[in-house]
């Protein structure tokens, strides 16, 4: 006689099965408040715009070896990385809004009080975030080529490009997650990541480091 018992609490089947229940409640929310994602896609999008259209001929010429005539499509080279960085870091806040409201609203004290795996509620919002993240890099990206950037990587170079994405997503969501954990209020947990998206601009993203003050 054969018997069938249930999964035993602590396992690897156990936690993944509830790990991805959690993505897929993520996911739902991602879909259902679409504002919150428009929002990340539309500020790096406007950043990128302006910054290519009204000071890209000027930031572009002062580019080491820049070609005068050619100063806005080299600035929009140089620059694109920098916006897909602050595409990435600015998904921090939807992770921390998220978790912070589930925290507030006593979703989380529920989810305590039920079998469900502690490590699969944050994995389903790190790895929901995470896959928001490549979305909008990817929007992003779009929109670049469509405003005439040309990368010039081969299949190699985009996948260790993609890969290098996904990682920088991944982590920059377990940091919007452990500020919504440690944010009093739905408010605080959406300006605490704001410092993640000011980082880039401190590097050599925008304009080189050369010619910043010693």
């Amino acid at each position: 006689m054969t018997t069938i018992t249930a999964p035993r609490v602590g396992s690897r089947s156990y936690v993944v099965a509830d790990a991805i229940t959690m993505l897929r409640r993520n996911l739902l929310h991602i879909v259902r408040y679409p504002g919150l994602s428009m929002f990340t896609i539309l500020g790096p999008v406007v950043i990128l715009l302006l910054l290519v259209f009204v000071f890209g001929g000027t930031l572009g010429a002062g580019l080491p070896g820049a070609d005068p005539a050619r100063a806005r499509d080299e600035y929009l080279a140089y620059v694109m990385p920098g916006i897909l960085l602050i595409t990435i870091a600015g998904t921090a806040s939807g992770a921390a809004i998220t978790v912070a409201m589930d925290m507030t609203e006593g979703i989380t004290a529920r989810f305590r009080t039920m079998a469900v795996s502690r490590a699969a509620v944050l994995a389903g919002h790190v790895l929901g975030n995470t896959i928001q993240a490549v979305i909008a890099v990817a929007l992003v990206l779009g929109v670049g080529l469509a405003i005439g950037f040309r990368p010039s990587a081969g299949p190699i170079g985009w996948t260790a490009a993609a890969g290098l994405i996904v990682l920088i997503a991944f982590a920059v969501s377990w940091i919007g997650v452990a500020m919504g954990m440690q944010s009093k209020t739905v408010e605080t947990a959406s300006n605490l990541p704001m410092i993640l998206t000011v980082l880039p601009l401190l590097g050599s993203g925008f304009v080189p480091t050369g010619s910043m003050p010693t």
